[in-house]
């Protein structure tokens, strides 16, 4: 399909969107909380927006919902170019920072000048975590994996060797954006290791 020049912003537009099709084809280490299958990220995305919706009620007071949300739809788009990275690797996640920023140049620079300032913003806010809606936003992102594994029996905690320790570690993440969501995390993930799901170090 072609456009006359004064067409490129939709021309950019429409670039981006054949490039972001790409995150359903990028596979996430959990899977599905049924265990029936691996997620991909165009999936977590959606989940942890729906997330965002249904546990507003206990964001920060004063959390703009709507910021959350946005920023929970293009926080993987990096993903695209950096693929998956398993949260427990610390050398790997050290290792994706630069990967993921020159993604972030190269994906959101598809878009028009003003599209691409507000994306590429989104997601620096998120990655920085300074903002109650960027600490809630990553409290989804991170509680929702936890929840998968509890449900699958220990899921990928079980299949990587993971620790109830390491997985603490993470919550503090989640406590940070939300006292309430960190306190459910604490909780089954202590029920996961007392159930067997979830081995102590």
């Amino acid at each position: 399909m072609t456009f006359p020049p004064e067409q490129d912003r939709l021309r950019a537009q429409l670039t981006f969107a054949v490039e972001i099709d790409k995150l359903r084809r990028v596979v996430r280490r959990n899977t599905l909380l049924d265990g029936s299958r691996r997620e991909n990220d165009a999936e977590h995305s959606w989940y942890v927006g729906m997330l965002a919706m249904i546990l507003a009620e206990h964001a920060p007071p004063g959390t703009d919902l709507d910021r959350v949300i946005a920023m929970l739809l293009v926080h993987d788009i990096v993903e695209i170019d950096a693929g998956d990275t398993f949260i427990y690797d610390d050398g790997a996640v050290e290792a994706q920072l630069g990967i993921e920023r020159e993604a972030a140049d190269r994906i959101f620079g598809l878009l028009p000048g003003d599209q691409a300032e507000r994306l590429r913003a989104l997601w620096d806010e998120f990655e920085e975590r300074k903002t109650p809606e960027a600490k809630f936003a990553k409290a989804l992102d991170r509680i929702a994996p936890i929840m998968a594994n509890h449900h699958n029996e220990g899921g990928t905690w079980s299949l990587f060797k993971v620790t109830a320790e390491q997985v603490l570690e993470k919550v503090k993440i989640i406590e940070e954006g939300s006292p309430t969501l960190g306190s459910y995390a604490v909780e089954i993930i202590e029920l996961s290791v007392s159930r067997g799901h979830l081995a102590r170090a």
